[in-house]
């Protein structure tokens, strides 16, 4: 054994320091012997920093937990506090970027640099088979892994400080909007879906801008045909091949009108529902959900998503029993429907604090952003609507002067001649 120098002393071949920090609870002062350091330079390099901590009084012990062990205990503890969905998007992103590049280091090895490293190459190779992957899913991982780390800071104390509050991450590059249907091409969907026992779901999904398991989730008590209004209470969602229901995406309520079709076509389904289920019988299996299966079942939200491009692809070959259409009907996802919804009300003029509380949007800087080439094509247009509103005035000016002032003058110049 070595002699103790400084704070630092030899055991073997490793190199050990030793620090006194205080319990600020008990007020005492007791010792802290680190060790396992390969050179003493490292030991010293370690003990430095292990005192600027302790004088700030955020010192904490160390720990040869790994990253592994760390985010299995994190991502259990907080199965109790968030939706099931979300905890199971938590653990696939961290299994599948996290855990298999940074898995084995100590946890308080970590440094910025460590997660700026694991993000590029993300970037660069991190997708399927080798490919680059998407910023959007980097900032997800980088969002989970910023959160377990001010867990780890705050809550665990296993850490002094958050690397991720400094790591780099690539350039955002928010994908907008891209060209969504026309009014005249939705209606055309809507007519070709009609025939299809689930058409009042395309329809709702349109006229109200809900989100697909939002709409999954609906029950007949939810529908109010009197005050013309659907309240949104839940979402359905599939986790390990199970449907399961939960809040909506923001976590509360909201009650959205309808229109005056909406209100007929959801009570012409209701009908047909009633029928279904006379015809099943015995084998209905269902409660109060206004979108179920033939035999009541609650539906899984892969099915209307699949069922859409099938149903445009049966218009555009004319096999929904109509001729072949001269313009077809463009590619478009469910979740398409959602943007129409949100586009038209933006362009018809709509304020975006009330399409943000009928989209479910937690604050209206959401829906500026998303819409944000709607937004830009409006303020374009503030130009032309100023000058119109202008140009109305001047010319109504202008008329009033002709029809008062004009023919007064002209009577005047007639009635007196001019003296000398």
């Amino acid at each position: 054994m070595g002699k103790l120098r400084d704070g630092i002393i030899r055991r073997g071949s490793k190199w050990y320091f030793v620090i006194r920090v205080t319990d600020h609870e008990k007020g005492l002062s007791r010792p802290r012997w680190v060790g396992g350091f390969a050179t003493e330079g490292e030991a010293k390099a370690e003990r430095d920093e292990a005192r600027v901590r302790a004088r700030r009084g955020d010192y904490v012990d160390r720990s040869r937990m790994t990253v592994t062990e760390y985010f299995i205990e994190w991502l259990d503890a907080h199965a109790v506090e968030i939706k099931p969905k979300t905890l199971a998007g938590y653990r696939d992103l961290v299994a599948r970027y996290v855990l298999p590049r940074v898995g084995s280091m100590r946890l308080q090895a970590v440094r910025a640099a460590t997660l700026t490293k694991l993000y590029r190459d993300l970037l660069e190779a991190g997708g399927r088979g080798g490919r680059p992957l998407s910023n959007r899913t980097i900032d997800q991982v980088h969002a989970i892994v910023r959160k377990a780390l001010t867990d780890a800071v705050r809550v665990d104390e296993v850490l002094a400080s958050n690397p991720a509050e400094r790591a780099k991450r690539p350039r955002r590059t928010r994908k907008p909007v891209g060209s969504v249907w026309s009014t005249e091409e939705l209606r055309m969907f809507l007519r070709a879906a009609s025939k299809h026992r689930l058409s009042a779901f395309f329809h709702l999904a349109a006229y109200s801008g809900a989100r697909r398991g939002e709409l999954l989730n609906l029950r007949w008590s939810d529908v109010d045909f009197d005050r013309s209004e659907i309240t949104i209470r839940g979402s359905a969602a599939v986790i390990a091949g199970q449907r399961v229901e939960g809040t909506t995406k923001g976590g509360r309520e909201r009650t959205v009108s309808i229109d005056a079709r909406t209100v007929r076509v959801l009570k012409e389904h209701r009908s047909k529902q009633v029928e279904e289920r006379l015809v099943a019988g015995p084998s209905w299996n269902g409660d109060d959900h206004v979108f179920t299966t033939a035999f009541g079942s609650p539906i899984f939200p892969d099915t209307v998503s699949h069922l859409m491009p099938k149903l445009i692809a049966a218009h555009n070959e004319g096999k929904d029993g109509s001729t072949r259409p001269f313009v077809p009907l463009p590619p478009a996802r469910l979740h398409d429907l959602r943007h129409v919804h949100a586009t038209t009300l933006l362009l018809a003029g709509v304020p975006v604090h009330v399409v943000a509380e009928r989209l479910g949007h937690a604050d209206p800087s959401i829906t500026l952003r998303v819409y944000a080439h709607v937004i830009r094509q409006q303020v374009a247009e503030v130009a032309e609507v100023f000058a119109r509103q202008v140009e109305e005035v001047d010319e109504a000016l202008d008329d009033h002067d002709l029809s008062a002032a004009g023919p007064t003058r002209v009577s005047k110049s007639v009635s007196k001649p001019a003296t000398r």
